[in-house]
């Protein structure tokens, strides 16, 4: 019987192998099913854990809400939400909650439930897209500077600490400035400010992964660069950044209801929760509800993705292996 070669006797300094055709794609196929079965037990006993985490799977419930809420929005929203349905009738406008309008009237006679239905739209719209492009451009520029090192990972830093440098508030409003109102450029400008700190956790990631045996071997027997980051390094570096994307969505909704609030994102009449609150922001003193019903639903999907991304850090902790 011929001995079976091992991995390890591919490492630098060993005796390179006699072959880099087919036996290099038999040793991945090999190598991949130990990591996916070895991964497939990871995700169950992360699941195992976060499922009992009362606090993340509260946020996770919200977080179904609220992408049901603004998948079915024409469904669930009882009128149009810039239909004026009220302005003729006497004391339409800004009507305290009733059963004919359950979260009450505006100052234009618009219905705030169909208006707060239709801008959860806006917030899931933003969360999502905005934090997709900064894990596009993070995980790129953070996989270049972890794996070569060098020149690139010197001027990929520092110019991640250009962006360090300005305050989130200050280099979005600078953004939308120069882009103009819109919510394509909220996009643009959330997603740009969020690649660095990507890139920064994806890169000290990798710098862990990256001298492991398994990488290694792969290298040796003659994988290319990019076969080897996107499929031996990813697999085993991507968890701090589940993390932290989970809870930047958060973060986005928030960024995109402040730009909103100061006249930079999503334009009247069509809702989002910003707006509705730089529109109800008159009456705070006379119908302080107005407000309190766009800035409640902020806090409670804000405080939903964080809930989540807490237990997610927690289930994927590896000292917590085991644990419930």
């Amino acid at each position: 019987m011929t001995d079976r070669k091992r991995p390890e006797d591919y490492l630098p300094g060993k005796e390179p192998p006699e072959f880099l055709g087919p036996e290099v794609e038999k040793f991945e196929a090999e190598l991949e099913k130990e990591r996916v079965h070895g991964r497939t037990a990871l995700w169950r006993d992360v699941w195992y854990r976060l499922r009992h985490n009362k606090m993340a799977m509260a946020g996770m419930v919200i977080i179904a809400l609220l992408i049901l809420v603004a998948i079915f929005a024409p469904l669930l929203a009882p009128y149009d939400p810039v239909e004026q349905v009220e302005i003729r009738t006497p004391g339409g406008v800004k009507q305290p909650p009733s059963a004919k309008h359950w979260l009450g009237t505006d100052a234009l006679g618009r219905d705030i439930l169909s208006r707060l239905i239709y801008g959860s739209r806006i917030s899931v719209e933003v969360g999502i897209v905005a934090v997709v492009i900064s894990l596009v451009i993070g995980l790129f520029f953070g996989a270049l500077a972890g794996y070569f090192g060098g020149w690139a990972d010197s001027v990929i830093m520092r110019s991640a600490d250009v962006f360090f440098a300005f305050p989130t508030v200050l280099g979005a409003i600078a953004i939308m400035t120069v882009l103009g109102p819109g919510l394509i450029n909220v996009f643009i400008a959330i997603g740009v400010l969020g690649w660095a700190t990507i890139a920064r956790i994806f890169r000290g990631s990798i710098l862990s992964v990256k001298e492991n045996d398994y990488v290694e071997a792969a290298r040796a027997l003659g994988a290319s660069h990019s076969r080897i980051i996107w499929r031996h390094i990813m697999p085993n570096a991507i968890q701090p950044i589940i993390v932290y994307a989970t809870m930047s969505v958060g973060g986005a909704i928030l960024a995109e209801a402040w730009l909103a609030f100061l006249g930079l994102g999503q334009q009247p009449p069509t809702p989002s929760w910003g707006n509705m609150l730089a529109e109800y922001l008159p009456f705070y003193n006379t119908h302080p509800w107005m407000m309190f019903i766009p800035g409640t639903a902020i806090v409670i999907s804000v405080l939903a993705f964080i809930l989540l991304g807490d237990g997610l850090r927690d289930a994927l902790d590896p000292r917590l292996r085991g644990s419930v």
